[in-house]
């Protein structure tokens, strides 16, 4: 099966975000270059948020005016226009990704703004992003349940994903935030949305412990995902969530996991070994 078949994101910036001590810009800068050389399809390298809210991206400008640019598209977050407006000044930018939560515990906590708010913003961003010829990605965040007690049913889950699509979201990403989705609810989930949204791009962006990756990725895989979200060695993931396991999918397991299902992404593995033997540099063993 050719690269087309799947569409990888690599995701630094998740992995990084919640480390606690700052990561050198040199560093960040030395390991995306290597990433980019891998030959991903997405690299979400940043962020332009608050920089009290989240220290570890205040360098985020800097750094990408030192990224050595390659065919992998860049994808920065934001939470508020102001970091929209930040963003589509850059013309290395092609995605902006926004973290939109159903739990209105989780979207205040995650952008201090309410979902309604939030609405407002991703239609802020969906104009401004076609005037500066961007593609806004939107991370259905809660997609799979939330653990903060406010209500969640698949119900409420496609009624915000209904206004989302409405408002001309073209790409839409269910997020597993905390690691609390289960392989049954990624089926039917995904499966459902699958039929719903056929004009939009669906991908997902699980976390996870090590020992529930694989099965959350066959879930996802078997109900017709073929976007998925990773960083290396499983890294990162959400700071708030509970247990201090759960972090990415890992990139590797996921390459593995896709090579058994006979798809094999033209990527790069000696440039993929380097980042690996690099992000040593980065992240506390």
């Amino acid at each position: 099966m050719h690269q087309s078949a799947v569409h990888l994101t690599e995701c630094p910036r998740d992995a990084m975000q919640g480390l606690h001590d700052f990561v050198p810009t040199h560093h960040k800068i030395a390991y995306l270059n290597l990433l980019l050389q891998v030959g991903f399809d997405t690299l979400d390298f940043g962020s332009f948020v608050s920089p009290k809210a989240i220290p570890q991206m205040r360098d985020t400008a800097k750094v990408l005016d030192q990224l050595e640019l390659t065919t992998t598209k860049l994808l920065a977050i934001v939470a508020n226009v102001k970091g929209v407006e930040a963003a589509v000044s850059h013309q290395a930018i092609d995605y902006l990704g926004f973290p939109f939560s159903i739990s209105e515990t989780f979207q205040q906590r995650n952008t201090n703004a309410s979902i309604a708010q939030s609405l407002n913003t991703v239609e802020e961003m969906l104009n401004l992003c076609d005037r500066h010829h961007k593609t806004a990605v939107v991370y259905l965040s809660m997609a799979f349940g939330n653990p903060y007690g406010d209500e969640w049913n698949a119900e409420i889950v496609e009624k915000w994903a209904n206004e989302l699509v409405k408002r001309g979201v073209k790409i839409l990403s269910l997020a597993d935030t905390t690691g609390v989705a289960s392989p049954d609810k990624i089926r039917a989930i995904f499966a459902q949305f699958q039929q719903h949204y056929s004009t939009t791009a669906l991908g997902v962006h699980l976390h996870s412990t090590p020992h529930t990756r694989l099965e959350k990725l066959e879930a996802a895989y078997a109900a017709g995902c073929r976007r998925f979200d990773s960083a290396l060695k499983g890294f990162g993931g959400c700071p708030m969530a509970a247990d201090e396991l759960t972090g990415n999918m890992a990139t590797e397991e996921l390459i593995s996991f896709l090579a058994n299902q006979g798809v094999h992404p033209k990527l790069n593995f000696d440039k993929l070994q380097e980042a690996l033997a690099y992000s040593s540099n980065i992240f506390p063993r």
